[in-house]
């Protein structure tokens, strides 16, 4: 294919993902071609940004970096970590919202979309595993949401308990696994296997797990996330416990910041939490 050679000038100011976005679309209307390798390192600069949104709390950048990374969604290489990592921006995107009340309306659609997500990059990968965990977590929440619909209720939980079951089987050993399960022991009743304890017994089994370095790849677009996650948690949990542990949950907490210093969860809302059971 013939390059052309319509002039244009890169701004110094084109560093935000949406204008990386924006000049590999113009790149392409451009007829310029992209090798492989410089797509996957775009993508990846792509997934770093949804990272640290994630993190940062940062629900509207993560809607952005969803519609940016849709530039590559077409792209048969990279299709199953593309939806992937588009997914992960919009479930990010609503965990988040938990934390700030937002609308349930707003939580369930952008539930539902990452859902879809989840199922194209297993459709383009079915033995990429994390695709049905982060989906199955989404399902749960879904549930959570439709309590005062027990059909819906119902139709999800049938979905999502399968799901998570194949997701044992394929990978036993994924740190992330035990963070998607945990919160689904947590409010089960104990005659169904649940119940606060053993959800701690799942989170602390995937943090060893995440410790040993399991469920990680070389290549930056897997997910390697989890242990930060699981750390969190588990101060989380100790601090809802019915007879609660502050202590603990300070120590978790403090470990997870050590990791992600710019965690807006964990330093802004956990922590004041954690200091007010201490008495401090």
């Amino acid at each position: 294919m013939a390059r052309r050679s319509t002039p244009f000038k890169i701004s110094s100011r084109m560093t935000r993902p949406a204008s990386i976005a924006c000049l590999l679309i113009l790149l392409g209307n451009l007829g310029v071609a992209k090798p492989a390798s410089q797509v996957h390192r775009r993508i990846v600069q792509l997934v770093a940004h949804i990272q640290r949104a994630d993190y940062e709390g940062d629900r509207a950048e993560l809607q952005k970096l969803y519609e940016n990374l849709g530039a590559f969604q077409q792209n048969k290489q990279f299709a199953a970590r593309v939806a992937y990592w588009r997914g992960f921006a919009l479930w990010r995107k609503a965990l988040n919202g938990f934390n700030e009340s937002a609308p349930p309306k707003e939580l369930e659609e952008d539930l539902e979309l990452a859902v879809t997500e989840f199922e194209k990059s297993s459709a383009a990968d079915p033995g990429f595993t994390d695709a049905k965990i982060a989906e199955g977590s989404c399902l749960s929440n879904l549930i959570f949401l439709s309590q005062d619909n027990s059909a819906r209720v119902q139709e999800l939980v049938a979905k999502a308990g399968p799901l998570l079951k194949q997701a044992q089987a394929e990978a036993p050993t994924n740190p992330r696994l035990y963070w998607v399960l945990g919160p689904t022991r947590w409010y089960a009743p104990a005659d169904r296997g649940g119940g606060q304890l053993k959800a701690i017994e799942l989170y602390r089994k995937g943090l060893q797990l995440a410790q040993e370095g399991q469920g990680r790849s070389q290549d930056p677009l897997d997910p390697s996330w989890g242990k930060p996650e699981l750390l969190m948690n588990l101060a989380w949990s100790n601090l809802h416990l019915a007879t609660p542990d502050p202590q603990a949950a300070q120590a978790y907490a403090q470990s997870a910041l050590q990791l992600v210093p710019y965690w807006h969860y964990v330093r802004d809302i956990l922590m004041p939490q954690i200091r007010k059971a201490m008495g401090e």
